[in-house]
């Protein structure tokens, strides 16, 4: 048997995270799309939380231990308030969290303590390529061991922070399989482009970063499996996906039930209706997968892996549908930039392709 209520401590992060997400990201985060720029002081609040510090353990400089159920918590809340702001927040995860799932006691040691014991800093990682073919497990980046080295070629898109980071993790084809290679903030051969200009996530900077004959040692080498890390990517993109489509669910459904047409709000026509409860109930179904999925992450369970890709194949279509009958709700006015649903709807678009932006 298992069971989704949060201990104590899990609810007072996720009512913080939460308060975080309605107060402050969701304030900002028209201006900050419009902008195309996340105010560095919101992104630092939201680090504060400590959502990534409770999931590491004290030997690493964290407080608590890893727990793929309290992220998938806190990642619903952040993406409920901004998809964008949240992804800044969490982007120092995405480079933690592989370390301390895949990488060697020496390499926890090293690379851990400093991200989490100070303040936000530009951490991250690289995954997706510039494909229409992508998959995960079949990278077109390639690494190569020459020596005490391995030398890495590629290119990768959607890379947050890139131009500033501290350090990344890269992720390439060594024999066949996904392997990950920490590599340091200015090293040789590292090239990030312009920012990328998408259709949503305006107000987060993303890169594509070309690696050509880029030298790392074999000590920034990480051996472990990647099938567990790609999973807490997978559920973490479904959680990130249930934030966004509940977020212009509740949005449309209040405006629904304060629109008048023909003398009655518009919640009460039955074609409206109809749309709010399919909404409510995809956003349910995906919610509880997610949470399945993390669940069995969290107790090492060998259809886990399974269970995530579940969860973020369910949350790819349902996030779509949700966002785009946002928008239908609101008539007119959905198309209009004054009201959040159009922003949304844009982000929801984009899930089939966010795996590797965040983890859990």
């Amino acid at each position: 048997m298992y069971g989704f209520t949060p201990n104590e401590e899990q609810k007072m992060l996720i009512d913080a995270v939460a308060r975080f997400a309605k107060n402050d990201l969701r304030v900002a985060a028209h201006e900050a799309e419009e902008g195309k720029s996340l105010p560095q002081k919101l992104v630092g609040k939201g680090w504060e939380l400590g959502v990534l510090q409770a999931s590491v353990p004290e030997a690493y400089g964290g407080f608590g231990e890893r727990s793929a159920v309290t992220g998938v918590l806190a990642a619903e809340e952040l993406a409920f308030g901004d998809l964008a702001g949240a992804l800044a927040i969490l982007a120092p995860a995405s480079f933690v969290m592989p370390i301390l799932l895949a990488g060697s006691e020496e390499q926890k040691q090293e690379w851990i303590p400093p991200v989490i014991e100070a303040g936000w800093q530009a951490y991250t990682a690289a995954l997706l390529e510039p494909s229409f073919d992508f998959d995960a497990n079949a990278l077109k980046t390639m690494a190569v061991a020459e020596g005490d080295s391995y030398v890495l070629n590629g290119v990768k898109t959607y890379v947050p922070f890139a131009a500033e980071a501290e350090a990344m993790l890269v992720y390439a084809s060594l024999a066949g399989q996904t392997k990950v290679f920490l590599v340091p903030g200015g090293a040789a051969g590292v090239t990030a482009s312009e920012r990328i200009k998408l259709m949503s996530l305006n107000a987060l900077p993303l890169y594509q970063v070309t690696l050509e004959n880029v030298r790392v040692p074999k000590s920034n080498f990480i051996e472990g499996d990647f099938a567990p890390v790609l999973a807490a990517m997978q559920v973490a993109n479904a959680a990130l996906a249930v934030g966004v489509a509940r977020a212009s669910f509740e949005y449309a459904r209040d405006y629904a039930k304060e629109r008048d047409a023909f003398g009655v709000k518009i919640a009460q026509k039955q074609a409206v209706a109809f749309m709010l409860a399919e909404m409510a109930t995809e956003i349910e179904a995906t919610r509880l997968l997610a949470w399945e999925a993390a669940w069995k992450l969290d107790a090492g369970k060998e259809d886990a892996a399974i269970a995530a890709y579940l969860a973020a194949t369910s949350a790819v279509d349902m996030a779509m549908m949700v966002t785009d009958r946002g928008v239908q709700i609101l008539g007119g006015h959905g198309y209009i930039r004054d009201h959040p649903v159009e922003m949304w709807m844009r982000n929801g678009r984009g899930f089939a392709t966010f795996t590797g932006l965040a983890i859990v």
